[in-house]
């Protein structure tokens, strides 16, 4: 047997005052209800769902200055601070559940006299529970080791340590979670980071600086790949230089033409799989601010899990840097559609309520698939499965972990390996041109994946949602949507022959609609006007209940086949923001001004009942095909699954790039 290191105490290096509760938390726990206590009430489940999401911080905080170094923390007289934080304690459940550790020792080193580390174990349903505890003696330095079994821990749980501070200051030098493992894991694996890039040069090039000037990461990294496929390139940011100068040989850029995030990180896999040297390969976004052990976090996780595993990191905001977008996510298989599980919360906030307070976060998430803004696959896994589906973007990476899934290799999105990146909730993508790779994307993965007949509820899915977007006057979005699933009608080897030129066909068809035509400046549009004031002065703002949804999603149709106001043609009726542009109040009005969830842009929104009618036509032409054709085509697609994500079929698709590199 060897001696890993599993997880050391780490801090964050530029003590961004932001970040801090994600290391260290000076709070104290204060646990919700647990939902077996509240029962099946609804109106008692809704007000403990709310109670949950309430702040228990007090506003108690350490000063940046306690940190020391990367790996010491300074705990001031009579003062208590906790490391059962996101990035500190150990997530023990996923350990015992995915690795061949049984067993763990934490050893802690403090420098001062009177202090007290005091080591806590949860159950998965949050309750703590004291292990073990110990105190520094008058000789000022202590060396403390605490013996800990990961038997208890088969539905969650967590381990995390404490420290009282005495008379005097304490400095916690360093804590590491170690196991004794089989000789055949003793040596670490290593990792070709695979980073797709369009035009965000300044921020790939200090991410590959931050990457490369990482002491702790540098013996993990094999091959550092760039694939630039912009014309702003990361090779011309004033940043670059640093970044190559820090990794040196590490790194490669490899320009190509743009093929989105599929078709770089196809690219990525493609590379590392020829070059054979790498353990693994990590899928990283190149907006991103990672957490350099994080890497090193996964890389150990998958050196030491049962079967070989892919292994994602969390994504937080990167703007509100204590906010969690999700704790895992799956693909909900009856309507196929990804989401975080049912008894997880979204967009959670460590700042305002920390990992001790949150019952939810001690069961243990397990998960589809994890985004390729951090993931890790053993090359493994590439070499059996084969590569990236030539989708653009876009359910890439979640039709990835399924296609790993049915394969036998599981994906775990693992506490303590995190990115922070600007959040889903900040963007809406279904509308822009990339509702095109939406939805024909879901239908491919659906096609390939679904247990279900006919896809389960897919079918009618996308026609409400079509529906959805014809009485809200997008339609941009629904043309796109329909060139979607006529391009999915086309058959799997159809996939690589669109992917150099889709994106430009999808920005030329939508630019044909008013509602895709955004100006940013207001003056822009003419000025709202309506002959008819609203109803008894309501300004519609009211979420309206299910059975009045209902009603409208019954008439708003009909009402569509009715000729437009007449003052609508030239006016608008209404200025909506983006946040209260729901389909059932765009659905009252027969023109708008409509704002973008980024804030930047607007389009002036005309209601057109001959537009309407010939996008319904269509829309149930095609919808009625897919039910009778489904059975058919998802055999086709998983009949060719093999072909298309082959090294060669990429090979064909790479060559206009490569062929032109050779020369």
């Amino acid at each position: 047997m060897t001696t890993r290191l599993l997880q050391r105490q780490i801090f964050p290096l530029d003590r961004d005052f932001d970040v801090l509760p994600l290391y260290v938390d000076p709070e104290e726990a204060k646990l919700d209800a647990d939902r077996y206590e509240i029962g099946g009430n609804r109106a008692a489940k809704d007000l403990n769902n709310a109670a949950i999401r309430q702040s228990t911080s007090t506003g108690r905080t350490i000063h940046p200055d306690q940190i020391e170094s990367r790996t010491a923390l300074r705990v001031k007289s009579g003062e208590r601070l906790s490391f059962g934080t996101y990035f500190n304690a150990f997530p023990a459940s996923y350990w015992r559940r995915w690795t061949v550790v049984s067993d763990v020792t934490l050893t802690v080193e403090l420098r001062g006299a009177g202090a007290t580390v005091i080591v806590y174990k949860s159950m998965a349903n949050g309750r703590a529970q004291r292990v073990d505890s110990a105190v520094s003696g008058a000789e000022g330095t202590a060396t403390f080791t605490f013996d800990l079994s990961l038997k208890p821990f088969v539905d969650g749980g967590w381990y995390w340590y404490n420290v009282v501070a005495g008379d005097e200051d304490v400095v916690v030098a360093s804590a590491e979670w170690t196991a004794d493992v089989p000789d055949d894991r003793a040596q670490h694996g290593t990792v070709d980071l695979a980073i797709t890039t369009m035009n965000r040069p300044d921020f790939c090039a200090k991410l590959l600086a931050q990457v490369g000037e990482d002491e702790q990461l540098a013996p993990y990294l094999d091959t550092v790949f760039v694939m630039e496929q912009g014309t702003d390139k990361v090779s011309d940011s004033p940043e670059f230089a640093k970044a190559e100068a820090a990794l040196g040989d590490t790194l490669r850029v490899i320009e190509q033409g743009n093929l989105g995030g599929s078709g770089g990180y196809a690219r990525g896999q493609l590379e590392s799989l020829r070059k054979g040297t790498a353990t693994y390969a990590m899928m990283m976004d190149d907006d991103v601010v990672c957490e350099p052990e994080g890497i090193i976090r996964a890389i150990t996780f998958g050196d030491l899990a049962r079967r070989p595993t892919l292994v994602g990191g969390h994504m937080f905001s990167l703007f509100s840097r204590s906010r969690l977008h999700s704790f895992g996510e799956i693909v909900q298989p009856w309507r196929f559609w990804w989401q975080s599980p049912v008894d997880t919360f979204n967009d959670w906030d460590f700042a305002a309520r920390n990992l001790r307070s949150s019952r939810w976060m001690h069961k243990r998430i397990d998960v589809d698939f994890n985004g390729w803004f951090m993931c890790l696959i053993p090359r493994q896994v590439i070499d059996e499965i084969g590569l990236s589906l030539p989708l653009f973007i876009k359910w890439d990476d979640s039709e990835y972990g399924l296609r790993a899934k049915a394969a036998g290799y599981p994906t775990v999105t693992f506490p303590g390996a995190a990115v922070w990146h600007v959040p889903w909730t900040d963007k809406n993508d279904a509308l822009d041109w990339q509702a095109y790779f939406h939805h024909r994307n879901r239908l491919v993965a659906a096609l390939l994946h679904s247990p279900y007949p006919k896809g389960g509820r897919m079918i009618r899915e996308s026609l409400n949602h079509q529906v959805a977007h014809l009485v809200s006057m997008q339609y941009s979005t629904a043309e796109l949507r329909l060139q979607a699933m006529e391009d999915v009608l086309e058959g799997p080897h159809a996939l690589h022959r669109m992917l150099p030129d889709r994106l430009a066909e999808v920005n030329a068809l939508r630019k044909q609609f008013t509602d895709a035509q955004l100006q940013p400046d207001p003056d822009a549009f003419p000025s709202v006007r309506r002959k008819k004031p609203p109803r008894r002065g309501r300004d519609g703002l009211e979420i309206p209940s299910r059975l009045s949804q209902l009603v409208t999603a019954g008439l708003a149709p009909l009402r569509q086949l009715k000729p437009p106001r007449e003052l609508s043609r030239e006016h608008p009726e209404a200025e909506v923001r983006a946040m209260d542009a729901r389909w059932y109040r765009l659905a009252s009005y027969d023109s708008a001004i409509v704002s973008m969830n980024d804030g930047t842009s607007a389009a002036f929104y005309q209601r057109d009942s001959a537009v309407f009618r010939s996008l319904t036509r269509r829309t149930l032409e095609i919808h009625d095909r897919y039910r009778r054709e489904w059975p058919h085509l998802a055999q086709l697609y998983r009949e060719e699954l093999d072909s298309i994500t082959a090294p060669e079929a990429w090979d064909e698709t790479f060559k206009p790039w490569t062929e032109r590199a050779d020369d």
